[in-house]
């Protein structure tokens, strides 16, 4: 099948109507602290605060969506503002010693929580350097490169980040801190230019991370991108070597595409991309009930989560980006047909026609299963993220026929 320019125009004004009339007034509404600053996320469905506390990285994360919503769609003073009052919370309340980030702060912004890993930071970087695009201010982009610095050193200098298991017994690494590098630089090059940061620009820090990923994480023998590996790249056959993550494989798919695509359609990014797409969109929907499996097992065998067979919302909104991406990029009518399938699927699920905004939880059979619209893991970003991204994809097709 294709994308005829009727369906288009259908997708165009439902990714337009769900970011500006769903999702994003349903934040502004019930989301903006305006007491003590900052997003609160702990939402039940019809916006009501059931719990103040605050992730940092979804402070990032807002400012992110708010100030790229006024840089692209239109200067809504009410957008840079959202987007500032969550900058202005991480800069009053969220910063730690030595200057990492928090993970979870109190309402007021009295530290509860430092991970380990530096989420926090990069979505930090990526909000403050949309807010600098916006209104030029230099401290904002100085700090989006002090983030960004901070998540480089942590993430990839060895011995800084305390390792998950003992690295005597089993050394191990994860593609995911490769991924965040990836769509941090490009972001922040899409942003401020291809600024140097510690010691290489953003596109050699991009090329180092696919580098990695294409040679350790992706196994086309094996068919799939895996989460965990060891040191030397080896499949390790434990819970954690083989258990998979479709959705964020996918994610990790569009990055790849929306990097070919910057570069002009650079065949070995595109076929890379695409060949991560089509194998764990084979290991990740649900035939019988549709929807993206969260967790599925490499060789078949029993995943250790429990809620491995749940559908969360985000791999959708990931797999609706790369799916529309990469029909653009090839014209396979394969891609038009798996958008379609997502799309359609994860709008009559999740969607919510009464409080706006969708519910992030549901049972393999599409029930929902928790009736939240946030906490400390959804936010206003995966969300209107594909809202935009595809509004924007859906534009440029139409356009072209």
């Amino acid at each position: 099948m294709s994308l005829t320019p009727a369906r288009l125009a259908e997708l165009h004004q439902t990714y337009s109507r769900g970011l500006l009339e769903s999702t994003i007034p349903f934040w502004l509404r019930h989301g903006l602290d305006r007491e003590c600053g900052g997003l609160l996320t702990g939402l039940a469905e019809n916006g009501a605060v059931i719990d103040t506390d605050k992730a940092v990285w979804l402070q990032g994360r807002a400012a992110w969506t708010f100030a790229t919503l006024y840089n692209t769609i239109e200067q809504r003073p009410e957008w840079l503002a959202a987007s500032r009052h969550c900058l202005d919370f991480i800069r009053a309340h969220c910063r730690g010693p030595g200057g990492k980030l928090y993970f979870t702060v109190t309402r007021d912004g009295r530290p509860l929580r430092m991970r380990r890993y530096v989420y926090s930071e990069c979505f930090a970087a990526i909000g403050s350097a949309a807010y600098a695009k916006a209104t030029g201010d230099d401290r904002a982009a100085s700090e989006a490169l002090q983030y960004f610095e901070t998540y480089l050193h942590h993430s990839f200098t060895p011995g800084v980040m305390p390792p998950k298991t003992d690295p005597a017994t089993r050394p191990m690494q994860g593609v995911a801190p490769h991924m965040i590098a990836i769509v941090t630089a490009q972001e922040i090059r899409a942003l401020l230019g291809d600024v140097p940061v510690r010691g290489a620009s953003c596109t050699q820090w991009i090329d180092r991370s696919l580098g990695a990923i294409e040679h350790d994480f992706f196994k086309p023998e094996l068919g799939a991108l895996l989460e965990t590996i060891g040191a030397d790249g080896a499949v390790l056959d434990t819970f954690d070597g083989r258990t998979l993550n479709p959705g964020h494989a996918i994610e990790c798919a569009w990055f790849i595409l929306h990097e070919a695509k910057h570069r002009g359609r650079d065949p070995r990014l595109l076929k890379l991309g695409l060949a991560i797409l089509d194998c764990m969109w084979a290991r990740g929907w649900d035939r019988e009930f549709g929807g993206l499996l969260y967790f599925t097992d490499l060789h078949g065998q029993p995943v250790q989560e429990y809620w491995a067979e749940m559908k969360f919302w985000w791999p959708h909104n990931e797999a609706e980006i790369a799916t529309l991406l990469a029909y653009q990029l090839t014209g396979d009518a394969k891609y038009a047909a798996w958008h379609t399938l997502v799309h359609d699927w994860s709008h009559r699920v999740f969607a919510d026609p009464v409080h706006g905004e969708w519910f992030g939880y549901a049972h393999r059979d599409g029930r929902i299963s928790t009736r939240l619209k946030g906490n400390t893991w959804k936010g206003p970003f995966h969300l209107p993220r594909m809202q935009w991204y595809c509004h924007r994809l859906t534009t440029e097709l139409l356009a072209r026929q």
